[in-house]
This record gives C-alpha cells, sequence and structure tokens, in this order.
C-alpha cells in the first residue's frame, strides 16, 4: 500500500488505486510538503518513504525549485496543469489537485512517455 496521509474518508481504498499507477505519484501541498507517495514513488526517489513530511523543494535544485514555485503561482491563479519538464524519453507535467469548492490543495506531478 502507498504511505501518508490522504484527505479522504477512506484512505485504503484511495491508497490502493494510487498504488495500481505505473508512474510514480508523489503528493506536496501548497506549502510544497510531501504528503502522500505511492508505493511506485516510494521505489523511484532513493530516500523513498522518508521524504513524506519533508519540503518538496529540499529535493531540487535551485532552478528546478523557482520552476516549481512559478508553477504552483499559475495553479493557484487557475491553471490546472503545466509542463515542467521533458527529456528525450518523457514530459513531466505538474497538475493541480482542487477541492469541490476549487480550492487549491496541492500537485502532483504527471509522467507520460513520448511515442514515435
Amino acid at each position: 500500500m502507498g504511505y501518508g496521509k490522504l484527505p479522504q474518508t477512506d484512505t485504503e481504498l484511495f491508497a490502493a488505486l494510487l498504488d495500481s499507477l505505473k508512474d510514480p505519484f508523489l503528493f506536496a501541498d501548497t506549502g510544497h510538503t510531501i504528503r502522500y507517495m505511492n508505493s511506485a514513488a516510494v521505489s523511484h526517489y532513493k530516500e523513498g518513504v522518508a521524504l513524506i513530511g519533508r519540503s518538496l523543494l529540499d529535493c531540487h535544485n535551485a532552478r528546478s525549485s523557482g520552476i516549481i514555485k512559478e508553477t504552483l503561482r499559475a495553479l493557484e491563479a487557475g491553471e490546472d496543469e503545466r509542463l515542467i519538464s521533458e527529456n528525450e524519453t518523457q514530459l513531466i507535467f505538474m497538475r493541480a489537485v482542487r477541492g469541490r469548492d476549487r480550492r487549491l490543495l496541492g500537485y502532483y506531478e504527471r509522467y507520460q512517455e513520448r511515442t514515435g
């Protein structure tokens, strides 16, 4: 099962859903605190579950942290997703997570494999 706490009533169900994803899923709140990681993320990131509760910004260099901060401002202003990184094999997007009232709760990185 995944690690961390989700703001839902049925944590086990949501953890199982997120653990079914093949790509890492790491949720950070609007203060950049890592709140949740699925099993793929725990395996993917060197420090694993020890990252929960730490700032995502501490895991990135100054340039990447700047991109994350800038993108968070865009998400707060209403954007839902923004491309933040790309290489030969994949695109990485930062995606907003909003409550029913559309208030921004945090964000996660979404991976998309390049094809062709």
